[in-house]
């Protein structure tokens, strides 16, 4: 019985605490799957979500969609307000166990130690530059978890209000960057001067925490080069970086 409880740990670890070092960083795996791969050239980030750890069902999406499935960049804990940079690239699987996914991929910030609160910008990249504007409305989305995912936010508030377009796209790298200002979030995708995305009032319960790299169903994420740079608001300057990776 003694074995049996230390292997039933070991696999609760392996599916839900991995680390992964990359670079100068390191994550923790949570209801995802990560490696560091070779991809065009560049050894990069791979994110897929794991399916056994965190069951997804099409039925009901608002409840299986939008949760505890990213890569936690252990480096820092108390990220509140500044900038989140990233690259990443998105493809969808093949066979894709989800027909309608759109390559959902993004940031998680202000991540409660124990994951029961975050806040989250992802990107629809296949819908980014589709030939239909109702579509792409709804290529960038907000959310507030536990209480306001993107069904409870499109029903509740008036459309726009936590989701827009941007100009991307699936199989190639997006640069996306994250403005964190206390209520407030922009984003700012590849080199475009100005933000494509602004959240005029962010809706978490967790005002500070770790930041995450994200995927959902059906997608495999690629990330690199990602810088984390905090700020204090009332003194106006930064505090310190997070290490490339």
């Amino acid at each position: 019985m003694k074995n049996l409880f230390f292997i039933v740990l070991f696999l609760n670890t392996v599916c839900f605490g991995q680390n992964l070092k990359f670079g100068k960083q390191t994550f923790e795996l949570h209801n995802v799957t990560g490696s560091v791969v070779d991809f065009q050239g560049k050894k990069v980030l791979k994110i897929e979500r794991d399916l056994k750890a965190l069951p997804f069902d099409e039925k009901n999406l608002e409840t299986t969609v939008d949760d505890r499935h990213y890569a936690r960049l252990l480096d820092i804990n108390d990220f509140e307000n500044g900038t989140i940079e990233v690259k990443m690239y998105s493809q969808i699987q093949d066979p894709s166990p989800y027909k309608p996914a759109a390559g959902f991929i993004g940031l998680y910030y202000r991540i409660a130690a124990d994951d029961s609160a975050w806040e989250s910008i992802y990107l629809r990249p296949k819908v980014g530059r589709i030939n239909n504007q109702m579509a792409r409305n709804h290529a960038v989305q907000y959310f507030a978890y536990p209480d306001f995912k993107f069904q409870t936010l499109r029903d509740k508030f008036p459309a726009g209000s936590y989701e827009g377009s941007a100009p991307v796209m699936l199989n190639e790298w997006i640069t996306m960057r994250l403005e964190i200002n206390g209520e407030t979030a922009e984003m700012f995708i590849n080199d475009l001067k100005y933000s494509s995305f602004i959240v005029n009032k962010m809706l978490g319960k967790s005002k500070k925490g770790y930041v995450g790299l994200y995927v959902d169903i059906a997608t495999t994420g690629y990330f690199k080069d990602l810088k984390v740079t905090k700020k204090d608001l009332k003194v106006k300057q930064e505090e310190g970086k997070v290490g490339d990776i």
